[in-house]
């Protein structure tokens, strides 16, 4: 067999008729291939697309979250135009599929309600962002940072180091505590007892004093202090603060050191942190007696 021979039975085949619908335009072997190999080779240059995106938007001032927006459109977009491309090279119009994607959207409605759900919900915590990536949140008694956002689940990774992946529309369905929404500004709290008797006044001004010298502590608004309550052991004090940190843990840090600075000090003016007492008042109608027995 020649080489001519070959070629006319490759475009034979590659004009072979597959299916030929009345009053339609025919479809051969040649555009089955094609846009196969369209399909194919454009879904990977729609993830490269994406990736080439990210990699650009994020030598800018984009926060993640944004970034991660962009993709996913840049993705989509690119989805679309291959899919009207395929048809257009299989010579299919779009109104022919008007009856079946109705069909295939009230069948995967019913069988797939979660999956939709989850999935709108993603894109609405993309565009609304009551969460974004890098965010630090409570949720269901779980403190973490949001490290993706994805299609169907959003993945937090816990202070503990365990990742979570949670449902996305369990995050808009349910309380979020979001530490840095609009900003990281947190209002901090130190409580304090000293034992009574001692010098009220100074105390307030050495816990004054501890707070305002902790570097993270913000000078506007300052910090102060409250003389909270006499309490059943002790004088309490109150020291309120406000810093920016990124999640429950530096708080616990900035107070633990606050701490520390408000025990060198008292240590240095004599003041001692109280402790529980109580007052044992016997009623007896004669004295006791208290004897001392020697050890054997």
């Amino acid at each position: 067999m020649t080489l001519n021979e070959v070629w006319e039975h490759v475009q034979a085949l590659w004009g072979f008729v597959l299916i030929s619908p009345p009053g339609g335009q025919a479809i051969t072997v040649g555009q089955v291939v094609l846009t196969l190999l369209l399909l194919v080779v454009g879904y990977f240059a729609s993830q490269l697309v994406g990736v080439l995106v990210v990699r650009r938007l994020s030598r800018t001032e984009l926060r993640p979250d944004t970034v991660q927006t962009l993709k996913r459109v840049a993705f989509l977009t690119a989805l679309v135009l291959l899919f009207l491309l395929a048809l257009q090279i299989l010579g299919i119009p779009i109104s022919a599929f008007a009856f079946a994607v109705g069909a295939i959207a009230v069948g995967i409605g019913l069988g797939a309600q979660n999956i939709i759900n989850n999935y709108i919900s993603g894109w609405i915590l993309l565009s609304e962002r009551p969460i974004r990536i890098d965010d630090f949140i409570e949720f269901d008694n779980w403190q973490g940072l949001v490290e993706h956002i994805g299609h169907r689940s959003t993945r937090i990774r816990r202070t503990d180091g365990v990742h979570l992946v949670v449902p996305n529309s369990h995050l808009l369905e349910h309380t979020v505590i979001n530490w840095a929404l609009i900003d990281q500004e947190v209002r901090g709290i130190v409580r304090v007892g000293v034992v009574y008797g001692s010098p009220i006044r100074r105390v307030s001004e050495l816990v004054l004093q501890a707070v305002t010298e902790h570097p993270k502590v913000k000078r506007e608004p300052g910090p102060s202090v409250v003389f909270e309550d006499f309490g059943d052991s002790a004088l309490i004090f109150d020291a309120y603060f406000w810093c920016v940190v990124t999640g429950d843990k530096m708080l616990r840090e900035i107070r633990g050191d606050i701490r520390l600075r408000i025990a060198d000090l008292f240590e240095e003016e004599g003041i001692v942190v109280a402790f529980p007492q109580r007052d044992v008042h016997l009623d007896t109608p004669a004295p006791l007696e208290v004897r001392v027995v020697p050890e054997p």
